[in-house]
């Protein structure tokens, strides 16, 4: 009895095993393992079939394989390989909606074996336990990103997550201080440490981390000019928020007399005792919240509330919204419109005002 020829070397073998028709053939993992793979049907025919487009993908690079890892596995691998290559704050972000929110809930999950109702039911999950629709959105965009990396790296074949809808939430409502809030506001500022820190922050609409990370060598008292080169949050450095974050920007009158009289002691404009940057918590917590109650003001007002009035103040007062773009760094004129579409009425009805001036003189 002749025997069946043998099929070429990397095509697989067909074998029949308890009335199944069985067929083999391997892989190399991304580790760099050799790993056998088996397809199953009711006849060779089939089975020939199903191994030939099997072998058809892995030539093609359409290998996918988990190498049995878990969800919380993997995120703690993706979380180590891009360390680095994202601004820290981005990072500590992703860790921490990975280790608070994913983890617990759909760690033991197999990467492989996640489906799209599973994420489904955790936005559900945690909506249900009182977190806001924000939240769940960071949520979403964390394990977005992190299984984007995974289709990747070749560890499975689509990003289910692309197939869930998170949740809508409603655009937050902007609440700026009053001509009279930021005045008082000033007043109980003045003679403290940091008041040239919050004159800047009125004036000039520059963000905590860019105020933070100021150094006296961007600033020029003589052309009353500024400029943000990096933000600084709890110690760490890095480059402004976006491209247009590296900006100049004109400073009034105030804030050049408030900085030539604060102190200089490092290279850091606004620093701690030992000389090095302000760290955000202490900021709010030893500074922002006593001058809130010194000066009467709600303790729910956010430091970041001070960017929205310079902006709303310099819009109210007729400056043009591309002159307030440049001054907050933002990418484009739309993201200022969008964010201040609030003050648009009052500047349609300047501008109502100045035609009809126009038209009876």
């Amino acid at each position: 009895m002749s025997k069946k020829p043998r099929r070429p070397k990397g095509t697989g073998s067909i074998y029949e095993r308890g009335g199944v028709v069985i067929g083999q053939y391997e892989i190399q993992t991304t580790s760099g393992k050799i790993k056998r793979r088996y397809i199953r049907g009711a006849d060779r025919k089939e089975v020939a079939t199903k191994l030939a487009r099997a072998i058809a993908d892995r030539d093609c690079g359409l290998v996918y394989d988990a190498e049995n890892m878990t969800v919380a596995e993997y995120l703690d691998r993706w979380l180590d390989a891009i360390r680095g290559t994202l601004r820290e704050r981005t990072w500590q972000r992703h860790e921490e909606i990975s280790r608070i929110h994913l983890k617990p809930n759909i760690g033991k999950v197999k990467l492989d074996r996640l489906s799209a109702l599973k994420v489904q039911s955790l936005y559900r999950l945690k909506l249900d336990s009182g977190l806001s629709a924000r939240t769940v959105q960071i949520i979403h965009t964390t394990l977005h990103k992190a299984l984007k990396q995974a289709v990747r790296w070749s560890l499975v074949p689509h990003n289910v997550v692309e197939a869930v809808s998170p949740p809508a939430s409603s655009k937050k409502e902007i609440l700026p201080l009053t001509e009279e809030q930021v005045n008082a506001l000033l007043q109980a500022a003045t003679g403290e440490g940091l008041e040239a820190l919050y004159v800047l922050a009125v004036t000039t609409g520059l963000r905590k981390g860019e105020l933070l990370g100021l150094k006296w060598q961007d600033i020029d008292l003589d052309t009353a000019t500024l400029r943000v080169r990096r933000t600084v949050f709890n110690g760490v450095v890095s480059a402004p928020k976006t491209a247009r974050g590296n900006r100049s920007v004109r400073m009034t009158r105030k804030a050049v007399h408030t900085l030539k009289d604060h102190p200089m002691t490092s290279e850091w404009v606004f620093s701690s005792r030992v000389g090095t940057p302000i760290s955000c918590q202490n900021l709010t917590n030893r500074s922002w919240k006593p001058l809130l109650k010194k000066a009467g003001l709600p303790q729910s007002t956010r430091f970041h509330d001070l960017r929205h009035t310079c902006a709303t103040l310099l819009l109210t007062k007729g400056v043009h919204p591309k002159i307030v773009q440049e001054m907050l760094g933002h990418s484009s004129i739309t993201i200022t419109l969008d964010l201040y579409s609030h003050v648009l009425p009052d500047m349609q009805e300047k501008a109502v005002s100045a035609m009809e001036d126009i038209l009876d003189g």
